[in-house]
């Protein structure tokens, strides 16, 4: 018997090491910038840079998204069927470590490519890079799922991965936009180069601390001496009320965090006449989710996670709505708005993925541990609100009559633009994440005790 399979039986759980976390965390580093930088850029690099309309560009974002509700559910039921036969799930993540390629070729789209040439250069590019991404997304997020340990480890888990995933964020959401500052193809370029090395990094380390995290904490082997079906463990993970409420809610939370963060360029272009401002409201946005991590841990401890991810919730409604007055409330207290949101998005990012290791544990004591069809099913939803998020500020900003353009030539824009452009970060956000509060109020396995 391996290592791996005497560790994977049943025995005490051990507490992970702070260094072990911090290694597997470094895979949100590079995970950070995946997330980021195409939601953050890719819609007004193509509008401004690439001059592809609006409609074109969200459809763009939006059908490579399609295949990853095939992909993240297909890639979660095979990683557990390598987990329960190689008692591990790696394979996959060194498949992912590739996406650094199609990171490159994204951003490096050649001269005499634009309108509809670009973006079918764009999307296919884009497709090749959320297949590699969900290879090593789904174990990746699968571990706090795998390892033998309690409720509120699994909470700590996702701290330090929180933690430096905002830090990744951080990083590539003040980097990028500052390397593309002056808006030319060949600026693009550079920056998808000098980023790419740091998806290989982190990945690499990834990859081995994840290796040590299971030997010292213990690796819970899926359930079943046979390979199940894609469609049976979608079945099963349907079937659990919990899940369904939370990745329903989550869906909705995705949706209205990727609109903010395709919107962010033209709110400090077009609101306040400043493009510089991108990389500011991106740090005021990221540096409190990285302080407000571990603060929301401690809350929690106390009032539980459910209670503190609806405060987060609400919170961002009315953040979302406060954002309106735009220049004429200034640049300070514009500021301090975002700050508040960005302490918010802290929290819906930790509560909603560490109730995942949660729901395994509570379908496992049922009979049903299958950590990795789980998670492919919320990557899948995390997926679609990644793409639905820009689509739907794309056709806002279709339906106001934006106008696209190509590098080096500016367009003064309609009113009627400027209006769906604002409408677009204030009152679609609030409302998506309305939806996202109603659902969440449905779970209920946060009510148990602590386990």
């Amino acid at each position: 018997m391996s290592t791996t399979e005497r560790k994977s039986l049943p025995g005490p759980a051990t507490r992970p090491r702070a260094r072990d976390l911090v290694g597997y965390s470094a895979g949100s580093l590079g995970m950070g910038v995946w997330v980021t930088v195409p939601g953050l850029l890719l819609l007004y690099f193509m509008t401004h840079t690439l001059g592809v309309s609006p409609f074109l560009a969200g459809l763009t974002l939006l059908l490579p998204k399609v295949l990853d509700a095939i992909v993240h559910p297909w890639f979660g039921s095979v990683s557990d069927r390598q987990a329960r036969r190689d008692g591990h799930r790696r394979r996959l993540l060194r498949w992912g470590l590739l996406l650094a390629i199609a990171w490159i070729g994204l951003f490096s789209v050649p001269a005499g490519f634009s309108g509809w040439s670009a973006a079918l250069w764009v999307g296919g590019f884009y497709i090749l890079g959320n297949v590699l991404y969900a290879c090593f997304q789904v174990p990746y997020l699968t571990t706090p799922s795998d390892l033998k340990i309690g409720y509120h480890e699994r909470t700590r888990v996702f701290m330090y991965r929180m933690l430096l995933l905002t830090v990744g964020l951080l990083g590539a959401g003040v980097a990028a936009p500052a390397l593309v500052a002056s808006g030319g193809r060949d600026d693009y370029a550079r920056m998808s180069v000098l980023l790419a090395g740091v998806l290989v990094l982190t990945g690499v380390v990834a990859i081995v601390f994840i290796r040590r995290l299971a030997d010292h904490s213990g690796f819970r082997i899926p359930d079943g001496d046979h390979a199940h079906s894609v469609i049976d463990d979608l079945r099963i993970t349907w079937r659990d009320r919990d899940f369904r409420a939370l990745t329903l809610s989550y869906l909705f939370t995705g949706i209205t965090t990727h609109i903010f963060l395709a919107a962010v360029p033209f709110y400090t272009e077009y609101t306040f006449d400043d493009e510089r401002l991108t990389a500011v409201f991106m740090g005021a946005f990221l540096v409190p989710a990285a302080v407000a991590g571990p603060i929301w841990k401690k809350v929690s401890e106390r009032a539980g996670k459910q209670r503190c991810l609806l405060i987060c919730q609400v919170v961002f409604v009315f953040g979302s709505l406060a954002l309106w007055p735009g220049e004429a409330m200034g640049v300070l207290p514009t500021l301090a708005v975002i700050v508040v949101l960005g302490s918010a998005f802290a929290g819906l990012q930790l509560f909603a993925f560490s109730l995942i290791p949660d729901i395994v544990a509570a379908a496992e004591a049922r009979g049903t541990a299958r950590a990795g069809a789980y998670t492919g099913v919320w990557t899948a939803t995390e997926a679609t609100g990644t793409a639905i998020g820009p689509y739907v500020y794309s056709a806002v900003l279709a339906a106001g009559g934006f106008v696209s353009t190509t590098e080096g030539r500016a367009v003064a824009q309609s009113d009627s633009a400027i209006l769906a452009l604002l409408i677009g970060v204030t009152v679609v956000p609030a409302a998506l994440m309305a939806v996202a509060v109603a659902f969440q109020r449905r779970f209920a396995l946060d009510r148990a005790p602590a386990r």
